[in-house]
């Protein structure tokens, strides 16, 4: 996708399939009749891993980093070689961008005790970095339940030296604003791209599938805090809602761009 001068292309990792009401405990098989389309043909709840590759001549950006290695299975492991289709190669990789530090954001930011993007800055919120560099990280957070290999401090650990932390809103970067969208975990952050009159979304975990956005009622399993993930997440549907500006997230299907458009008193989530 062309924001302005800014290139964004989907980087993709892998792909987690699950039942769908394991992954929204408060949902039951009839509630995604009417929503059929973000299911596989077996019923099953497919959530893609990656992240979002931006260009704009000057700078080469990562909006988070996928599973990483060792590949918690099969459907895993290509996100480098995705990179190197788009002709980046890791060295060249300027800053990377954490919506948040969840196992399944940061798992290509260090491998075998070493940074996999030597020549990069490493970005997060502050409030992020220090619940999951936590001694006390509860062991819900760590990602093994989901098949992680190595534990956030442990991912993390090897570019501390690299990393900067940001506090509230603002520019990361020319053309990369943040917003501290809280609930997912302490610092969830959703990413605003904008080059001239353009603009775009990236809305990190506020929402792994579109679905979310549609109804309410749909919870993840994965909110730290899930009545201020809910709000977080209700204040970028009503955002999103009808403005025509395309949002996408690391999950969402292909994690394919689209619009939330509101439709005979109903939302409906429009890929581009």
């Amino acid at each position: 996708m062309q924001v302005g001068e800014l290139l964004v292309t989907p980087v993709l990792d892998g792909r987690f399939e699950l039942p769908a009401t394991l992954f929204f405990p408060k949902t039951y098989e009839q509630d995604w009749i009417p929503h059929r389309q973000f299911l596989n043909e077996d019923g099953m709840l497919p959530l893609d891993v990656g992240g979002f590759l931006v260009r704009d001549g000057r700078r080469t950006v990562l909006i988070d980093a996928g599973v990483g290695p060792p590949s918690p299975g099969p459907a895993f492991g290509m996100f480098l070689d995705e990179l190197a289709a788009q002709g980046v190669q890791p060295a060249e990789v300027t800053d990377v961008v954490f919506t948040h530090l969840h196992f399944d954001h940061i798992g290509w930011a260090s491998a075998d005790g070493a940074p996999v993007f030597p020549n990069a800055t490493y970005r997060c919120h502050r409030e992020d970095w220090d619940f999951f560099m936590s001694p006390d990280l509860p062991e819900v957070q760590t990602g093994k339940i989901m098949g992680a290999q190595l534990t956030p401090p442990e991912r993390l650990e090897p570019i501390a030296d690299h990393v900067e932390a940001w506090d509230g809103d603002g520019t990361v970067l020319p053309g990369i604003d943040v917003r501290h969208a809280p609930g997912h975990t302490p610092g969830s952050t959703v990413i605003v791209l904008s080059s001239g009159t353009d603009r775009a979304i990236l809305l990190g975990d506020v929402c792994h599938c579109p679905v979310e956005l549609l109804d309410a009622a749909f919870e993840p399993v994965s909110d730290v805090d899930r009545d201020l993930a809910r709000r977080t997440r209700q204040a970028w549907i009503e955002e999103l809602e009808g403005t025509r500006v395309p949002a996408s997230a690391a999950h969402f299907p292909e994690m394919q761009f689209g619009r939330l458009l509101p439709a005979q008193g109903k939302r409906q989530w429009v890929v581009d």
